[in-house]
């Protein structure tokens, strides 16, 4: 199974570009041109809503278009040269606007407002809309398998897989993850939990894999029920979705599903410890403001910290695919 970057790189190309757009439209290059400034500071003088400002500030970073000193922000070269409406002669903003109208449109207004799309309030405000009809559903199992896909392939390979006898993927989603790790593991079970409407997808594409027979589909909500017991946990791109109260719920329940001597393999996009180089991570943690209010990704120590609070004796991180990554806690 080869890597899915070549596919993946493009696909975020197309929200680093929206990240760009938002920026011009909103003004924030011609705005650091007069001086450098706090997130805060920014924020007030353009208007933004509250929340997603200093993601969006530290992504435009990450894109090499801001650099970033302590807390405050000023114009890089090229976007000082190229992406201040101040400066008529060399300006590129108006003709980036005009060949993408619209693109950015989304984003723009969670930034001015602070609202996410759709009138979600909370994570099971956005659940509820993806899950409400069979065709959201499967669009939604799509998109997650098309996100996990190349950390799945890491997975099954890097894992210490030959330790352990049973797998069970929290918000499985289609069954993408644990079915490529069966697939390359014949001594493995798996369970997928998820809540029921995503039965049917899960059983069509594990059943096309061909691993159906080792896998079984739980039915739940992680945050009502108990979580089911297996030798390694997972949860992929799921902790994104939940405000740190819920992150670390999720991990205190993860402790007390697992044996002694089981694992719990989180894999996210992290953020850089620096939150200046990784675009993605930084921009994953924008579209949670987008869309998922009260999620936010993060880095690999801060995840680590809470593995510890929950118990875990012991955590490590390792890159995985791309802009993935995965961290570990041993019990």
């Amino acid at each position: 199974m080869t890597s899915p970057q070549p596919v993946t790189e493009l696909f975020w190309a197309y929200w680093k570009t929206k990240t760009m757009l938002s920026a011009i439209e909103l003004g924030v290059f011609t705005e650091l041109a007069k001086e450098p400034l706090r997130g805060d500071e920014l924020a007030g003088r353009l208007g933004l809503g509250p929340g997603a400002v200093g993601d969006f500030l530290d992504a435009l970073v990450a894109l090499d278009l801001l650099d970033r000193t302590g807390d405050v922000y000023a114009n890089a070269p090229a976007a000082g040269e190229y992406l201040d409406a101040g400066k008529p002669a060399t300006y590129l903003g108006d003709s980036y606007l005009t060949q993408c109208a619209g693109l950015a449109d989304d984003l723009t207004g969670v930034l001015r407002t602070g609202e996410a799309l759709r009138g979600a309030r909370t994570g099971r405000d956005f659940y509820a809309d993806m899950y409400a009809t069979s065709n959201s559903v499967r669009a939604f199992q799509r998109d997650m398998t098309a996100l996990s896909i190349g950390s799945a392939r890491v997975i099954a390979e890097s894992f210490p897989w030959d330790g352990y006898h049973s797998l069970a993927d929290i918000g499985t989603s289609e069954g993408a993850l644990p079915g490529r790790i069966l697939l390359r593991h014949p001594h493995l079970t798996a369970v997928g939990f998820d809540l029921p409407q995503a039965r049917e997808g899960f059983e069509e594409y594990t059943g096309a894999l061909g691993v159906a027979d080792r896998m079984s589909f739980m039915p739940g909500d992680f945050f009502r029920d108990e979580l089911p017991s297996a030798d390694v946990l997972v949860f992929g791109h799921i902790l994104h979705n939940w405000g740190l109260e819920e992150k670390r719920l999720l991990l205190d329940k993860a402790y007390r599903a697992l044996p002694e001597g089981g694992a719990v393999l989180i894999y996210e996009t992290l953020i850089d410890g620096d939150r200046r180089s990784n675009a993605v991570g930084l921009i994953l943690s924008l579209m949670m403001h987008l869309e998922v209010p009260g999620g936010f990704d993060y880095t690999g120590p801060e995840c680590q910290e809470w593995l510890r609070e929950a118990g875990f004796r012991k955590t490590r991180v390792e890159h995985l695919d791309g802009p993935e990554s995965m961290i570990i806690g041993f019990k």
